[in-house]
């Protein structure tokens, strides 16, 4: 199976299948993204680091990092389904990620996790570890989701089966999320509790 990686620096970009557009920000500056074009199946992304995630879904899988963070070191892998992408420095890296079957987001150490528009799948895992943040707005059959460590998520949207996992450490608001069941257990030695036919939780 192939396995593409892009690494990205400040003097050189090496990548196969790489396109620039170029886009205008709210303070009439030139906001420049690269495309890279040679991503395809996404089905699982995991990102560690500063990097700053933004995911939808679409019906052609695509991945946009944007240049005013090429001064910071990052690579982004693709494998088997899996993109990996991850930056330690001191400025978020920035990517935007489209994707036609995600199945799984998985995050580590100061990643951020944010949905643009609905984010729609059948099926879909989110795990967050160490102080990974998410914000997701989703409509889902199923969703997964584990938090642990200090990890914090909010939740809005609507699934029909809804199970959460997390400790008493981290931070979880599903106030505005809407599920036919809902399975939460909490570990840590605390008793799980199960609600079913909820109309919000």
């Amino acid at each position: 199976m192939k396995t593409t990686f892009f690494t990205i620096a400040a003097s050189l970009v090496l990548v196969a299948g790489l396109s620039t557009s170029t886009f205008a920000s709210t303070k009439n500056t030139q906001t420049v993204a690269t495309v890279l074009t040679d991503v395809s199946n996404i089905s699982k992304i995991e990102i560690r680091g500063n990097v700053e995630l933004y995911v939808s879904a679409g019906t052609t899988d695509q991945v946009k990092v944007y240049n005013k963070y090429y001064a910071e070191s990052a690579l982004v892998q693709s494998s088997k389904g899996v993109l990996r992408i991850a930056s330690y420095t001191a400025e978020k890296l920035v990517v935007w990620v489209t994707a036609n079957d995600l199945r799984a987001i998985s995050a580590y150490d100061n990643a951020e996790v944010k949905s643009f528009g609905n984010l729609s799948a059948i099926d879909l895992e989110v795990n967050l570890h160490n102080n990974a943040t998410a914000k997701l707005k989703l409509e889902t059959y199923n969703t997964n989701v584990n938090v642990s460590d200090n990890a914090k998520i909010e939740l809005t949207g609507t699934a029909t089966v809804y199970n959460l996992n997390h400790n008493l450490q981290s931070s979880v608001n599903n106030n505005n999320f809407v599920a036919g069941t809902y399975n939460d257990r909490v570990t840590n030695g605390t008793t799980a509790k199960n609600e079913n036919d909820l109309a919000g939780i």
